[in-house]
């Protein structure tokens, strides 16, 4: 019985250890994944705040147009909400505090009487939501750990494409803004249409606000320009939410498998103790029974000899009997 166990803990240990070096090297491959992401995230700044601060200066120039991403609805009854996760899990609660962020809002939507649409980023958020049955217009997926640029314009003019048919009054944008390495948080920022707070909720730096943009001189006229950068500026924002939400998932995904290695190793010197333990018990036991069975040998040969001694006679070996 104590060998069976000892093979079977044996198993688990060689299986424990085994998961061990997958969790260890996923881990490492996520903190490599983070700088890149991360030098991606801080490349892509510089650009998102010029065309921030070219289109508040547009705006401060006089700059009007007729584009429907600038003009507001009066009421709001539908709501696009652009939900971007991780195609894959193994990372934590990543994927879970953005769909629970997400989720939230719908919600109160509901309670409220009001319409929702849903445009995922990511295999997880597509399929929890579509598992829950989930108004999901538009799903993309298959670039969550390394972005690019056209895949935040194929996810820009799907939504812009609901705005501007009147299928939706608002968009939104609901993602884990990374921080730092240790520090990310997930935020619901506004999207459409370009409001002041939309403008300023961006990831870079705050623009100025003293009015100098009006002493600027803009060749075309700035409504023309404005008609052009418009779209830029949505998929800008949309491309930067991507960037941030790549590099919050190699972070959670770090600190998943850091503690998954951390658990596994745990759980190997446990087992590794319980195996000793039976692996003595099972030595302690064979040890028993070799000495209860001389005990025994030894108790039966003194009876032998003490029975023939009370007949008088001296024990014979059996090839001495027969004639002589």
């Amino acid at each position: 019985m104590a060998g069976g166990q000892e093979r079977i803990l044996r198993g688990r240990i060689k299986s424990m250890q085994a998961t061990k070096k997958i969790t260890r090297a996923m881990e490492l491959i996520a903190g490599s994944r983070i700088v890149k992401a991360q030098q991606r995230v801080q490349a892509a700044v510089p650009y998102s705040e010029q065309i921030t601060e070219v289109v508040k200066d547009l705006a401060a120039a006089g700059g009007s147009s007729d584009s429907p991403l600038l003009l507001g609805r009066d009421e709001i009854r539908t709501t696009c909400y652009i939900v971007i996760s991780a195609d894959r899990g193994l990372c934590g609660g990543y994927n879970s505090g953005v769909q629970r962020a997400a989720e939230g809002e719908i919600k109160a939507d509901t309670l409220g009487g009001k319409d929702y649409r849903i445009v995922t980023s990511g295999r997880k958020a597509e399929g929890y939501f579509k598992f829950r049955n989930y108004n999901v217009a538009a799903s993309f997926g298959g670039f969550s750990d390394s972005p690019s640029y056209e895949n935040a314009r194929e996810i820009a003019q799907s939504a812009v494409s609901m705005y501007e048919s009147g299928e939706v009054d608002r968009i939104e944008l609901v993602y884990t803004r990374f921080i730092t390495s240790g520090s990310q948080e997930v935020v619901l920022r506004p999207l459409v249409p370009l409001t002041s707070e939309a403008i300023e909720g961006g990831d870079g730096k705050a623009g100025s606000t003293d009015g100098s943009g009006g002493d600027y001189e803009f060749e075309p006229d700035p409504s023309t320009i404005l008609d052009t950068l418009i779209p830029r500026y949505v998929e800008a924002r949309v491309y930067a939410a991507l960037l941030n939400a790549a590099a919050s998932e190699h972070a959670f995904r770090q600190r998943a498998m850091k503690s998954a290695t951390d658990n596994a190793e745990e759980l190997i010197n446990n087992l590794s103790i319980v195996m000793n333990r039976a692996r003595q018990d099972a030595i302690t036991t064979e040890i028993m029974e070799i000495v209860g069975g001389a005990e025994a040998l030894g108790s039966g040969n003194s009876s032998t000899a003490q029975y023939v001694d009370l007949l008088g006679e001296s024990p014979v070996p059996a090839a001495q009997h027969g004639d002589n």
